[in-house]
């Protein structure tokens, strides 16, 4: 039984497009601030390394939108929880653009990153909407949405930021949001929550699920360690893309996001093997997915047409393979405590983005001091943390060769 009650034919075509539209534009604010640090460091005068910092900013207030909204999904309807979300990111994100300074910049993209987590909102609802035959399709499309806005928000933020400053970007995020705000108000359909308690026992639940979930635990390492090592390499390739080893512009960042289109066809597919096989053999292939490309893109030093190729290759690997690992993860999630699955979510997004943050902070301190493969072995580290956890879980006497399986299914018998 669906945890969330609906409109009958909620969840049509229509509306999971727009889910998935809304999903890819809310974590593009994430992640346009990657191409353009380098135009925010030259305009506001502060070094590279320092204009960094507005993209850790934005990460590690995801995680804290993550921990301090995303339960209330449980708690509020969700059409008017996303609304008002999306909303105040557009405020945000206007008063981004305007910063005189990088300390109300910081601020500014902090604010936005906390309220700009309606993608973590959304999951949970599409979950309990779906049929359980169909969750892992459904968890694939919007993560192709949320792939998709990933790949366009560094393009579009490298060419609008290089031809019209580093204050452009920002104003034309804040209006799609708040475009998308008006759309939703109409569009969404009505659900009942499932939950009435307060919101500070809501906020309490995500640390009693990670003391009392082994499964989610094991989840939230494989996400903050393969994500750390993503957004390590997506704050060091900007770095190396304009400095004296190519010397390009910031738009040659968004060009090469491009080249991670692929990962839109591949999610999906993910979602499906999950549905087929379970989580588990997703995950590994992800893992290992993960060190073969920081093996690839350790030859982007290289500089010249082979250091491109090497960069090309080596992050769409990495991309398919850390939201692959995505689609595995939150399909094993969502069947532990269907009644909870915001809360379950919230544990699970607030470890990814702490590990996303400290990858990324970490990512700039491995360039500045020790060069790009510094930040390749950085990434090849933190997968073989995930490695070592998987092989430890296979091996344990709790989990029988038909794990994975079997827990595919989990949610069909919620």
């Amino acid at each position: 039984m669906s945890s969330h009650a609906s409109e009958p034919g909620g969840l049509t075509r229509r509306v999971v497009f727009l889910l998935s539209l809304t999903c890819g534009v809310a974590v593009g604010n994430l992640y346009f601030p990657q191409a353009v640090s380098p135009l925010v460091a030259s305009g506001l005068d502060v070094s590279p390394d320092s204009a960094a910092l507005v993209v850790t900013a934005a990460q590690l207030g995801y995680a804290a939108g993550n921990f301090l909204l995303v339960p209330l999904g449980d708690r509020l309807p969700h059409r008017t929880l996303i609304v008002v979300l999306l909303g105040v990111t557009g405020a945000g994100l206007l008063g981004a653009s305007g910063a005189p300074a990088l300390p109300p910049l910081v601020g500014a993209s902090a604010l936005a990153g906390v309220t700009t987590v309606v993608a973590q909102v959304i999951a949970p609802m599409a979950a309990g909407l779906a049929g359980d035959d169909r969750r892992g399709a459904v968890m694939g499309t919007l993560l192709s949405g949320s792939i998709g806005g990933i790949l366009l928000a560094r393009t579009f933020g490298g060419l609008i930021g290089e031809r019209l400053g580093w204050r452009a970007p920002y104003v034309v995020a804040a209006v799609v949001a708040l475009c998308l705000a008006v759309a939703l108000a109409f569009a969404l359909p009505r659900t009942v929550p499932p939950s009435r308690r307060p919101y500070p026992a809501l906020l309490a639940e995500p640390l009693r699920m990670l003391r009392r979930e082994p499964e989610l635990r094991r989840t939230c390492l494989y996400q903050a360690t393969v994500f750390g090592g993503f957004q390590a390499v997506w704050t060091g390739v900007a770095l190396l893309l304009t400095g004296p080893e190519y010397g390009l512009g910031a738009q040659a960042v968004g060009v090469l996001a491009l080249v991670g289109a692929g990962t839109m066809v591949a999610t999906p597919l993910a979602g499906r093997q999950v549905d087929r096989r379970g989580s588990d053999p997703v995950n590994l292939a992800a893992i290992l997915g993960t060190i073969v490309s920081a093996g690839i893109l350790a030859f982007g030093a290289a500089g010249g047409a082979v250091g491109l190729a090497a960069l090309a290759a080596g992050t769409l690997l990495l991309d398919v393979s850390m939201q692959s690992g995505m689609v595995a993860n939150q399909s094993r999630i969502f069947g532990l405590r269907p009644e909870a699955r915001s809360r379950i979510n919230t544990a699970y997004m607030t470890c990814a983005f702490l590990g996303g943050s400290t990858g990324s902070w970490l990512g700039a301190a491995a360039f500045a001091r020790a060069g790009w493969a510094a930040v390749c072995a950085l990434v090849a580290s933190l997968a073989l943390v995930a490695l070592a956890r998987h092989v430890l879980h296979r091996g344990s006497p709790a989990a029988p060769a038909g794990a994975g399986n079997a827990e595919a299914k989990a949610g069909s018998r919620s």
